[in-house]
This record gives C-alpha cells, structure tokens and sequence, in this order.
C-alpha cells in the first residue's frame, strides 16, 4: 500500500484547532439512487431528455446511497471528519399533497441518528437543485407560490428532523438553479431567459427568507444560512475598461444572490436590464429576503477572467497555459484567498463556512488503489489559501472538501470524478483516493495536537 503524506498547514494554524469544523460534503440526487421512492424532480426530467447529459446517464441508481447509507457512515467516519454536509431531497420527505411521505423521511432521521452515535455534526441543506416536478409543472422557480411550497416544505423537515442538526442551509447555490437552469438552460429545467433567470433568482431568495423565518420557529437551537457559490472576476488587462467589466461580471453573477442578502438590493447592473428583465419585487420581499443568518456557505472552485464586450458589459476570456482540472477550470488558490477578504472588507457578513471546495481528475483505480496527485495538490494549495484567509482577519469557521465520493455530476453525468473516494459504479464498491488518506493524515495529526496541549 502506497503512503501518502498528510496535508500540513501550520501548527498554529486556526484549522488546527478544535474548534474549527472539517467535513465533507454530498447532494441527495448525485447520491441517493432509489428514484422510484420519491417523486420525480426536475433532474429527472432533464436527464430523460435527449443530449442534456453529457454520457446520457441518470440519477435513478447514483451511488445506491439510500442501500448502502450504513457503509458510508462509517465511510464517513473513517475519516476523522467532524462534520457531514448532506442534503434532503424535497420530494423524498413529502407528497405531492404536502403530507409527509414517512420512509423518506425516516430514512433521513435514521442517517442523522447514526452520524449523532459517532459524534458527526450535521449541515443539512434543503434545496439542492432537485425541485419536485409536479412544482415546476406549475411554473416552478418563475412561480411565487413555489417560494411558499419551499417555506411549508422547510417548516415540515425543521419539525421532523429536531436537534439532530447542527446547521441547516436553505439554498444550495441558488445562482446554479436560476443562471444555469432558466437563463442559459445547461441545468435543469434547461430554460433560455434572462428575465426568466432574473425571476427565479429573486424567487430564490425569497424562499430562503421564507423558510429562514420557519427554521428560527421551529429548530431554534440549529444555525440557520445559506450556501452560495463565487467565481471571482479578473479583468484581462490593466485597462480601466477591463476593470469595469470585471466588476460587473461580478455583480451579475456574484452579488446579485448576496446583495439582497446582505444590503437589501440588487447590485447597480440591473439598470442596464430592460425592464422586462427585472424581476419583479413586491413590497415585503426585501425584509423578508435580509433575514439575519448565523452563517454563510461559500463554494470556491475557480475564477474566471473577462474584458470588455457583450451585451452587459463583460465577456469571459480563456487563459491558455495555466493549470486547470477536469472540468476545465483554472486552478487559482490566491483567487480563493482574496475572494474571502474582498468579500469580508465590503460586506457585513456572519461567520463563514466553506461548504464545498474541490476538483475533478481523471482518476483511474489500479492495484486497488487511486493515486490523485493534481487533487492533492489543489486541497492542499486550497486550504492553505484558506489559512492565509483567516490570518488576514477572515472569519472563516470550517471547511468541507467537495465530494465525499465520486457521484452524479449533473450535466456531466459520470464522466467526472469529484470525490475523495473512488466509486466503481458496476460494483458500488468505494476505495479511498490518495487524497482521502491525506486529509484523514491532516485530522489524526490535528487530534493528536489537540491531546498533547
């Protein structure tokens, strides 16, 4: 068997403290499998239509994790983590009725209670990408009342799920639902609008504000937030107008989720919108939207770069000859760095967690073992970036490698490999990654610092 070295950081490092949370992380539908025991979603519909999944694969088997949760609890736990980050499945745990479909829910209260026996910390997030069908038959995120389904459906799983968890997140990357799955169309339901992204982003939060009002109510005792995704924008060049168009790439894709989080408002380009595109803001939205949070997720992958052009103001550049993963995106560990203190310095923000961060190799399984060197070198590189982070003043209080194990990766299907542990899907048989021993190295030397002081 082949010895990896631990990641290191520095023994004075915040990481190493106690204190501060280590997890992974893993979403119900590029998990679960079992399709036939909930109702169909979004993803289900997307996957069955021709040319929209790269290997023209589904999410019905997936990892079979809904058979085989008891092993990767312990898969889990063999890890040292302290933490899990999961996420239920809205039509799992309740009818088309909205009555509560009892297997699913049991199911996910008998994960929590085992992950509770070995002392495992639980964020759970409610929204993950998988909107039930029937919801979206009637116009899904475009529609209001889909923000208030989202608020019944919170309050139900706050009620069932009690104090076995320790931190709930509303919204998974709600710029991945409403930019890629009603504006650019690549993720389902694969719609083709801007004003139509425009509206189900503000749906979005709005249904993070409902539901946070239902999590204060009713699981008092669990940090109650929200996990959004930032892609840093570069500008190409020196030049004032490249720096501009950095900026409102930006705002469009950035800060458009967080502003009205944090401030109330939409950035300033949505004045270069026509009206049309705007969407509609109702009187209450904005109160209801900056509801206070305990917490906010950040998922960090890649930057991108842009210089002037485009209808908004910003195209995106490729830049050749830089380090990239499997999917293509540049590897930038300062750019995490620096995201994390730009976006401290300009926003009042709560404590922050790292809820996913993470790349895909082409990982090949040889001898019974997976070697994965540029994915070492990334989590290495990344949590290193987050250290520097906190030495500058960031309030950063965990951080959770993206993903536990190879699984569904939406529209790529199974062509990419996130995980930190390998999953053969003909045999489901699971086989730690290089990098899985390295961060299991990194927590055992953490615990043994713990014990020495």
């Amino acid at each position: 068997m082949t010895h990896v070295k631990p990641f290191t950081l520095p023994r004075d490092s915040r990481l190493m403290n106690k204190d501060f949370l280590f997890g992974v992380a893993t979403a119900s539908f590029q998990i679960e499998g079992n399709y036939q025991h909930r109702l169909p979603n979004i993803w289900d519909t997307f996957c069955a239509t021709p040319g929209k999944i790269a290997d023209g694969s589904d999410g019905k088997v997936a990892c079979d994790h809904i058979n085989r949760w008891r092993e990767d609890v312990q898969l889990i736990a063999s890890l040292g983590v302290d933490v899990y980050r999961l996420s239920i499945s809205w039509g799992r745990v309740l009818n088309q009725d909205g009555s509560i479909n009892r297997q699913g829910m049991d199911f996910y209260i008998a994960l929590l209670d085992a992950l509770r026996v070995r002392n495992i910390k639980v964020f759970v997030t409610l929204y993950h990408w998988d909107l039930p069908q029937h919801l979206e038959d009637n116009g899904g995120w475009l529609n209001r009342d889909t923000a208030h389904a989202f608020a019944h459906y919170s309050r139900v799983v706050a009620q069932e799920l009690g104090n076995r968890v320790y931190a709930y997140s509303t919204l998974n990357e709600p710029f991945c639902s409403a930019y890629l799955g009603y504006e650019v169309g690549v993720h389902a339901p694969g719609h083709q609008s801007r004003s139509q992204g425009r509206t189900a982003a503000h749906h979005l939060l709005l249904a993070h504000g409902l539901a946070m009002a239902e999590l204060r109510r009713f699981a008092p005792h669990a940090k109650a937030g929200i996990v959004l995704n930032f892609s840093p924008a570069y500008p190409h060049s020196d030049s004032a107008e490249d720096a501009y168009a950095a900026r409102q790439a930006h705002e469009y894709h950035n800060l458009w989720y967080l502003m009205p989080l944090m401030q109330g408002r939409y950035p300033e380009i949505i004045d270069r919108l026509a009206p049309q595109e705007r969407p509609e803001i109702q009187p209450g939205d904005m109160d209801i939207i900056t509801a206070e949070m305990d917490y906010l997720g950040i998922n960090y992958y890649t930057r991108n770069v842009y210089r002037v052009g485009g209808e908004l103001g910003f195209d995106d550049v490729r830049i050749d000859n830089v380090p990239r993963t499997a999917m293509d995106w540049e590897i930038c560990p300062g750019a995490f760095t620096e995201l994390l203190k730009d976006l401290s310095s300009e926003f009042a923000l709560p404590p922050i967690y790292i809820t996913e961060n993470g790349a895909a190799e082409e990982d090949v399984i040889q001898d019974g073992e997976v070697h994965d060197p540029m994915r070492l070198a990334y989590l290495q590189s990344h949590l290193l970036a987050v250290h520097q982070a906190i030495e500058a003043g960031v309030d950063v209080q965990g951080y959770f490698a993206w993903s536990l194990m190879d699984n569904f990766e939406w529209a790529e299907g199974y062509r990419k490999r996130f995980g930190l542990v390998y999953v053969d899907y003909l045999t489901q048989q699971r086989t730690l990654k290089s990098s899985a021993k390295a961060y299991q190295g990194l927590l055992a030397q953490r615990q043994t610092l713990d014990q020495q002081e």
